[in-house]
């Protein structure tokens, strides 16, 4: 009797296991076709809206770049520039809302993806007087969104010149900003400071910040400059990959 009994307690753990087994491979399933398909539909937002971006090869830096705004801002009514960083695959309309929440899991046509999309924080202005200008996108494993920002830290992107200057454009201006200062740090609020009580206040802040970068850029920055801040996540939710750099034109 207690061999039978055994062998149906057994029996029943087996059984058990086995349902939650499939249960985690089914949940794990659903989990990867919606991976799939939020980074399809991201895919194909931006095939959409590729014509909007036009470049003229006779023309040298931002100029070169025409940023249909009113074709954007049809799509998405919180459209506020569009950004490229060389050496990378970030090429994207950039948005701005009342929040740093809404775009970490909504995607340019405002439906719900996990992928997120390029925001600016909602505490910048983005009207010509921020001092410390913050963009986000979260790092994808398909490569998408900011996931190439990390190329900023290897030795190939650092030895190209041409990766140093980032067009920035907007509805009022067609903005490049000169890159200073590369680095991963530990996820912290200090360089995406927003607000300065003054111009010294700044000025250690940019002395902070450019202390921190793996390369030397020999980019004088100073209290007058306004920067450029652009963030992802590393590989792990413990290290953020940062890149500043300030307006030249």
């Amino acid at each position: 009797m207690k061999e039978k009994n055994n062998s149906k307690i057994k029996k029943a753990t087996t059984a058990i296991i086995i349902l939650i087994l499939t249960c985690i491979m089914i949940f794990s399933g659903i989990k990867i076709i919606e991976w799939i398909n939020e980074n399809n539909n991201n895919k194909n937002i931006m095939s959409e809206i590729s014509n909007a971006v036009t470049t003229e090869d006779n023309t040298e830096n931002a100029n070169k770049y025409n940023v249909d705004f009113a074709s954007l801002k049809q799509k998405n009514s919180d459209t506020i520039a569009w950004l490229k960083v060389n050496g990378t695959e970030i090429e994207y309309p950039v948005v701005k809302t009342t929040n740093n929440d809404y775009y970490m899991t909504h995607s340019f046509d405002k439906s719900y993806n996990s992928s997120g999309w390029a925001f600016m924080d909602y505490k910048n202005k983005c009207d010509g007087t921020d001092k410390n200008m913050i963009i986000y996108g979260h790092n994808r494993r398909d490569g998408s969104m900011f996931a190439t920002l990390q190329n900023i830290l290897t030795e190939e992107w650092q030895s190209n010149s041409e990766n140093f200057k980032i067009p920035f454009i907007t509805e009022n201006e067609k903005a490049e900003y000169q890159v200073f200062s590369v680095y991963k740090i530990e996820k912290e609020n200090y360089y995406i400071t927003t607000n300065f009580e003054n111009n010294t206040e700044f000025q250690k802040f940019i002395d902070k910040i450019k202390s921190r970068s793996e390369k030397d850029f020999g980019i004088e920055v100073t209290e007058n400059d306004n920067i450029l801040t652009l963030s992802t996540c590393a590989n792990d939710s413990r290290y953020r990959v940062v890149l500043h750099a300030k307006k030249i034109i």
